[in-house]
């Protein structure tokens, strides 16, 4: 009898979560938006103290799934993790900010001022410079992705995120003239990357050095996983309670948000996939390459856009949508790789 792989429960109706999230939170945001208010006061350094510490619950329990002493093999099979490095910080970031510039000034011109197309479109950056890390294992493993394998792209992906995320950011943000405050920018990495990451690797050594593998994999992980998605989940609430009025007045503008968002995606997986067929590359390490890519690390592009923008902003509120959009997007790019696979 064949096994059928699944995702988790929590994972698989993301996106029916994610919906009831923003509902809830514009319902909270309409008839409680002076209790709510509260909250966004509660800032240190400009960072929103209740949505660092839930970013920061989404983020450590990710990071204890990387290992660096699996970098050690990358010399072995090099030419899928260049294809990757390539993809997610040569190309992606620039097509993603493309895409937001032609939609959001261009093709949306009528309906969003000159204003608002700026923030959108570095809500956008945002999204496109942080590539997939955590969720990438789910899309690998559901089309039989060589597991090993993808934690090395995770592990040197998550180690390259700590110095390109802030000049790719930061180059983006200024062709499309948005002003970059970058102590915000850089302490937004240190706090929501560096600390997490730093964490994460030390109770991932400590613990399989006290407990093993085998305990730490199968005990101690899933323990974290609806830790992650609660507190996605309550940021979300959160956020969408501050962008209340904002999307009663125009209720379309997730569905113009989220049209460049999923084109990007696409798109990045097909150049990923056929470049990694034009080299060769195994089925189980092409997949993955190509779900990396296309797929967003958007725990740390919320952050970023709150911590720069303010929980109100539009650039928020893109990132947001980016989550939204995510699940069904890249359940239908895991299809895809499964009826193509070679």
């Amino acid at each position: 009898m064949t096994h059928v792989k699944q995702i988790g429960f929590f994972e698989k109706y993301l996106t029916l979560w994610v919906a009831l999230c923003i509902a809830a939170g514009i319902v909270i945001g309409n008839f409680a938006g002076d209790s709510v208010a509260v909250l966004s006061k509660m800032e240190l350094f400009k960072v929103n103290i209740p949505v660092a510490i839930l970013v920061w619950l989404m983020i450590y329990p990710m990071m204890l799934q990387v290992d660096f002493s699996s970098i050690k093999n990358v010399g072995k099979r090099p030419k899928g993790l260049i294809l990757t490095l390539v993809v997610n910080w040569l190309i992606k970031p620039f097509t993603m900010a493309f895409f937001a510039w032609i939609f959001f000034t261009k093709i949306y011109a009528a309906f969003i001022s000159p204003e608002l197309a700026g923030e959108y479109i570095a809500g956008a950056i945002l999204l496109g410079a942080a590539p997939c890390t955590a969720m990438v294992f789910v899309w690998s493993y559901l089309s039989d992705g060589d597991p090993n394998y993808t934690l090395v792209q995770v592990s040197v992906n998550d180690l390259i995120i700590l110095v390109a995320f802030v000049p790719i950011v930061g180059l983006l943000l200024g062709i499309t003239n948005v002003q970059v405050p970058y102590d915000t920018l850089v302490s937004s990495v240190l706090i929501f990357v560096v600390v997490p990451l730093l964490a994460g690797y030390s109770t991932h050594k400590i613990a399989i050095r006290r407990k093993g593998k085998a305990w730490f994999e199968k005990s101690f992980l899933p323990r974290f996983k609806p830790v992650s998605i609660l507190a996605l989940l309550l940021t979300l609430v959160l956020l969408f309670a501050f962008q209340g009025n904002t999307i009663t007045e125009n209720p379309l503008i997730i569905l113009l948000v989220a049209v460049p968002l999923v084109i990007q995606t696409y798109f990045i997986f097909f150049i990923t996939w056929f470049a990694g067929r034009k080299l060769k590359l195994p089925y189980a390490i092409c997949s993955p390459s190509a779900m990396i890519g296309a797929s967003n690390f958007f725990e740390l592009a919320v952050a970023v856009a709150i911590a720069l923008f303010g929980l109100q902003s539009p650039a928020a509120l893109v990132t947001v949508v980016g989550v939204l959009v995510e699940v069904p997007v890249m359940l239908s790019l895991v299809a895809l790789a499964n009826s193509w696979k070679y």
